[in-house]
């Protein structure tokens, strides 16, 4: 058995040991939305520490555990702190929480970040919808002998994230009163801020926010079949954006700021994904 799955299904055994909760829906929560963990029924929670050979996350501000519970009527599992590659993880362990979470019945991703905006209408405290991503500058959690319980070789990326559910995403800020941002992400590998000559680049390439996470675990997700959808919260102005340096606690900051408008997003947009994909 290739060792990446063989991993991954001793994850799996021992999550089921602790729950039989089926998830439809997977959120991974990202710097600054950890709060969002209180806002449905919890069922069950497990540390990432009780799951053994589970990468553990180490950032400061993330809680590291999977939470089971309702929204409403959907059964849901949050990933309350995720592993980042920079944390010297080998990628295909970055991707395991993801690749477990399919495993354990979730057929939608949920993709939230904090992200550093690149100018042209984009301010702290915005909020944008991932329309597509650039993940060049970061390893591809698919190099090495493909596993073919998880899909093909060469997985079409056309369509990362999920048209359908980008309109539900629309359609919620709409009805809240929420500007909602739209654009490209781009995955640098971190732990440290790019440069403003990277900034510049990704501006080049098409990038409208830049971060250290999500595109990887998109990537993972896409390969195994999910429909993806993904919010990054602008919590600061990239390196050459503005003169101010940049600091985790400005990204944490203006995280929780922009908190109560991102609840109200997810909560009601995946009660809709929850209708459309009940149809």
């Amino acid at each position: 058995m290739n060792p990446i799955y063989e991993k991954l299904e001793k994850c799996y055994q021992c999550v089921r040991e602790k729950t039989d909760f089926v998830p439809e829906v997977a959120i991974i929560l990202g710097s600054g939305f950890g709060q969002f963990a209180d806002e449905f029924e919890e069922v069950k929670k497990i540390s990432y520490h009780e799951i053994e050979g589970f990468p553990v996350s180490t950032v400061q501000g993330h809680a590291g555990e999977f939470i089971f519970g309702y929204m409403q009527d959907v059964p849901v599992v949050l990933m309350n702190g995720r592993v980042h590659y920079y944390e010297g993880y080998a990628m295909s362990d970055v991707v395991l929480p993801t690749r477990l979470m399919k495993m354990l019945g979730a057929k939608i991703l949920f993709l939230t970040n904090a992200a550093g905006g690149l100018g042209d209408g984009f301010a702290a405290g915005d909020i944008m919808m991932i329309t597509d991503q650039l993940t060049m500058f970061v390893d591809s959690p698919l190099i090495g002998e493909n596993v073919e319980e998880l899909g093909v070789r060469f997985p079409d990326m056309s369509e990362i994230y999920d048209k359908k559910l980008q309109e539900i995403l629309r359609q919620t800020a709409k009805e809240i009163g929420l500007d909602l941002k739209e654009g490209i992400y781009c995955q640098f590998k971190g732990p440290n801020y790019e440069s403003p000559a990277e900034v510049r680049a990704a501006k080049i390439l098409g990038a409208s926010a830049v971060g250290m996470s999500t595109g990887c675990e998109a990537i993972a997700a896409n390969h195994m079949g999910m429909q993806i959808c993904g919010i990054s919260c602008v919590t600061n102005m990239a390196a050459g954006m503005s003169e101010n340096p940049l600091s985790h606690q400005e990204v944490q900051e203006n995280a929780a700021k922009a908190a109560p408008y991102i609840r109200r997003l997810l909560h009601e947009s995946v009660l809709k994904m929850h209708k459309e994909l009940n149809k």
